[in-house]
Order: C-alpha cells, then structure tokens, then sequence
C-alpha cells in the first residue's frame, strides 16, 4: 500500500512545482551575478554586449561606474525579493510535511488501534507507540524532505551546467568532470553502510524505549527483585549501540563538505593549469566564471550528498508504514445495539496465532451457548481453559474463528460491534486508570464538561467508593494519577465497576472483577450487583469468578473446558 495517503497526492504535486520554482530562483540569482561579473573583470563589456549598452541607454547612464552601481543595486534588490519569495515557498513545504506527519502518525495509530485486542497483546505497547511518534517523523524528516532537497538541488544542478555550457563550455565541462564522479563514488561507497547503521540505530532506540517504559510501569516488582541494576546494564548497552551508530552516521555526514572543498581546490588547480594555455584575456573572465558556478554549486553538492545519507541512514521507516491499513475516522456513535430476548453463541471456535511454530492455538471448539435477557450467568474454569477469551469474543473484543455471534438474531461483526459494545458495561481483572480525574475515569471516553455528575455521584455509592470520594481533596475532581497510581487495588477495581455501571448497560460483563477486592468489600460489592439485578430483572448479569462466594447470586453456572 501507498504510504503517502492519496488525498496529499495533489498538495504532493503543488509541492513539487515549488521545488522547481525554488530552483529556478536560485539559479536566476547565480545568473545575475554573470552581468555583474564581466563590468568587473572586463571594462568595455558594457559595450560590446548589445543587451548591456540598450540598458545602459535606458538608464541614461552618464559613465562605466554609475552603470555599475545601479547593476550592483538593482542585482542586491533583485536577489532579496528572490529570497522572500523562497522563504515563502519553502513555508509551504514546510507545512506540508508536517502536516503529512500528522497524517500519518494518526493513520497509523488508528491502524494499530483497529487490528484488536489480539494484535495489541502480541506486540510491545512502547514499541507501538515509538512506531507512533518517532518512525513517522524520521520518515518525514529522514526521508521526504532530503528527497525535495535532492530533487531541488539536482534542478539547480543541471541548470547550472545548462547555462555555463551556453556561456563557457570549457567551465562546464570541467565541473562536470569533478563533481558528477564524486556524488556517484561517494553514494555507491556508502550506501550499504548507512542502511546498516540505521537499522541499527533503530533497533537500540526500539530496545531503549522499551526498557525506560518497562522499568517505570513495574517499578515496584523491579525494586523488590533488585532487577533495576539488569535493567541499566540494557540501557547502557542500548545508548552506546545507538551512540555508536549515531557517531558513525556523523562522521558520513561530515564527508561532502570535505569533499566538496577538496573538488573545488582541484578545479581551481586545473584552471591555472588550463590557463597556460589560453589567451591571457580569456582566463580572468573563465576564472570568474568557474568560481561564481562552483561556489554555488559547492552547497549544492553537499547538500545532495547529504540527502543521499539521510536518504539510506532512514530507509528501515519505509517497512513500517509500508504496513499501514486504511481505515475511516472514527467517530463517536451513541446508537445501541439493546438486549431484548437472548444472546446466542453458535458452535465458535477461537485460535491464537502462534509465534514460534507458525501453528494455531485453538482456546475454544465449537462452543454453543444461549444468554436470555435477565439472567444471571457464572463462567468458572481452570486456568488457561478459555474463560477470558469467551468473554472477549462476547465483547466483540476478538472475533470467532468460525461460527457467529448474534444479538436477537443481529450478528456481531463490524458493522454492529460498537453498537453492541455501547449497550455493555464492562469490569476486567486489571482496570485502566488513565491519569485524569475520577469523575472522568468514570465517565471514560465522555468529554469533562458533558459528564452527568449526579449519575457520577449515583454509581460511586453502587460500587461502594462514595466514602472514598469524600475523602479526596477535591473529591470527584481530583487527579488519581498515571494507571491509577493513587488508588489501591481495591479502589481501582471498584472505579472500574463504576465505570461500567455509569453506561447505564443492558447486561454487565465481570472478569475476575472483585479479585483484588477484601472479603467484606467483595461480599458489600456482590450485593450491590445482585441488589441491582434484582430491582431491575431486565439487567443482564455474566461473571468470570474463582471464588465461589462471587457466583452466588448467579441463575446458573456453566464450567469451561469440561
């Protein structure tokens, strides 16, 4: 797939006309300077060229220096105009990569979002988001913008050259012989090499994220098992690969300023070696010539060549958005897919992906099962049979191998899961906090000033927190911190039963739920919820339970790998 999305292909094309109107600026400003030149290095060329001495007349020049000093004048004002127009286009391509940048950081984001659950648990989440952040702009910065540099300074190039072979064939010949060489040993020498170190690079970065984000989400087991010491030695070793590279990368970089001198010293050597053989009144003005197009030109070859390394140096960003799926905006939908009569699960079977031996895991075999609408369902199992899997495919969470999911006799598939997922409420085992407010953890996924706090206020006594609330220093709109670094276990599984209540459900979801709870705080817990199904008997009600005591209250109890 095209990593570029299409709908830039025409801002791409608008872009591409400034580059070459850059380049022409350029060159139009290396052009002004020849007219300038020759009163300089040859008095009577004023009139002996037919266009000097018709702008000579035009100006009512009284004498040589006074046409001099208005060329010179208008060649300064004419040059400054010149570089605000280019500044001006170089803004605009400016705004169009980062705003490509901003396209595909989001598409790609989206696109990770949207491959589920079981994509999500297969890859590192700090590499993910890495992926995100850096690779995209290391594509626009590493990749795009030395492109148009490439392309801009090659035009410039090769209208340079155009015109000195008008002009002077022996000083375009002669840059053509030094610099074309250069650029072609320089890139075929190099290329190799800096695919390598940028491979590289990003395999210590990659490794560097994930141990900093590792070390602070499990400080707590990492500080107890004294693994922080093992967690440096990967760091240490990680930046000195990445500083390693980046050392290397530097010292390429470096080259085509080198270079570039080196060449120019060499055209100028043979230039007086040339100039032995030419008339005497012909070296000066070729002289001049060479020097004004190749000290020009000098910028300009460094900067290709500068290009050619960024180029290479960030080509491992291409395999990553390479990969990228296309999918629409989402868009927040409030529309309910409502519980009614019954859920049916129909013969599903489930299998994971595995890694190491390329052969599925099938979790689930051909399970059939019926929900009806107010009834209280425990799930037990042993561990690993499947229950948290079943439960996601009832979410929508994954989708079945084979057989089919139906509400009511509607099918879950994509068309209809975030319309079923609007109708449930949802309590897993480990509970995501995001570092915002209660209210707004509670309210997850609703905007702060659209939160319903009497409803707020309404769940937290449900979940038993209403004491716990009061007790903050600004209550409900208090920060609770990054995963919910300032609530216990307990209150953590509470906010996420909250949270799930607050949606005002047609049937609740618990996975493992009040594990972390006490026994008196589950017991207090359990007859909320039964408290609540009983008043509303329309409430559907499924729980994952290992304790016994969180099932009671359930219809009937189904076991899962017998």
């Amino acid at each position: 797939m095209a990593i570029i999305p299409p709908k830039y292909y025409g801002r791409g094309v608008a872009v591409a006309v400034t580059l070459l109107l850059r380049a022409m600026l350029n060159f139009f400003g290396i052009t002004l300077f020849i007219p300038l030149l020759m009163l300089i290095l040859e008095s009577d060329s004023v009139h002996q060229n037919e266009q000097l001495q018709m702008l000579y007349d035009t100006l009512g020049c009284t004498n040589d220096t006074q046409f001099t000093i208005i060329i010179a004048a208008g060649i300064v004002l004419t040059i400054a105009a010149k570089n605000i127009i280019a500044l001006w286009l170089f803004r605009y391509e400016r705004d169009y990569t980062y705003s490509l940048y901003r396209a595909l950081s989001r598409r790609l984001y989206i696109d990770y979002y949207n491959r589920g659950l079981a994509f999500v648990n297969q890859h590192n989440s700090a590499e993910l988001s890495r992926n995100i952040n850096f690779v995209c702009l290391n594509f626009v910065t590493g990749i795009l913008k030395p492109i148009a540099t490439l392309c801009s300074e090659f035009i410039l190039f090769v209208l340079i050259i155009i015109s000195l072979a008008i002009l002077n064939i022996e000083a375009a010949s002669l840059l053509i012989v030094i610099f074309i060489p250069i650029v072609w040993l320089y890139y075929t020498s190099i290329r190799r090499r800096l695919n390598t170190y940028g491979k590289a690079e990003n395999e210590a970065h990659r490794i560097r994220f994930k141990n900093v984000t590792e070390s602070f989400k499990g400080y707590a087991d990492i500080e107890i098992n004294n693994a922080f010491p093992q967690m440096l030695s990967i760091f240490d070793d990680s930046t000195d690969r990445l500083i390693a590279m980046r050392k290397k990368n530097a010292m390429l970089a470096a080259a085509p300023q080198s270079i570039t001198e080196t060449t120019l010293a060499a055209g100028m050597a043979s230039l007086v070696i040339i100039g032995a053989y030419l008339p005497q009144g012909n070296i000066g003005l070729l002289f001049g010539i060479f020097a004004v197009a190749a000290v020009r030109l000098m910028p300009s070859i460094r900067s290709i060549l500068s290009a050619f390394t960024a180029i290479r140096y960030n080509r491992y960003t291409l395999d990553t958005l390479s990969d990228i799926n296309e999918h629409n905006t989402p868009e927040q939908m409030d529309e309910r897919l409502h519980l009614q009569e019954k859920i049916e699960l129909n013969n599903i079977s489930f299998e994971y992906d595995s890694h190491s031996e390329g052969t599925p895991t099938r979790v689930i075999d051909n399970l059939s099962l019926t929900i009806r609408r107010g009834e209280r369902l425990g799930i037990k199992g042993a561990s690993g049979a499947g229950k948290s899997t079943l439960m996601n495919l009832m979410l929508g969470l994954y989708s079945p191998t084979s057989g089919e999911i139906r509400i009511d006799g509607v099918r879950l598939d994509d068309t209809t899961r975030r319309k079923w997922q609007n109708s449930i409420g949802y309590v897993p085992q480990n509970v995501f906090i995001a570092d915002s407010t209660l209210a707004e953890n509670i309210a997850l996924g609703v905007d702060a000033q659209k939160i319903d706090r009497k409803r707020v206020g309404k769940v937290l006594e449900m979940a038993s927190l209403t004491k716990f609330a009061k007790g903050l220093a600004q209550g409900i709109d208090t920060q609770v911190g990054e995963l919910g670094c300032r609530v216990s276990g307990g209150e953590r599984q509470r906010i996420g039963i909250a949270r799930a209540l607050y949606r005002q459900p047609d049937i609740l979801f618990f996975d493992e739920a009040t594990s972390a709870l006490d026994k008196d705080t589950e017991s207090s817990v359990n007859h909320a919820i039964e408290s609540l199904s009983t008043n509303n008997r329309e409430l559907t009600i499924v729980v994952i339970a290992h304790r016994d005591t969180s099932l009671e209250y359930c219809d009937r109890i189904i076991n899962i790998g017998e």
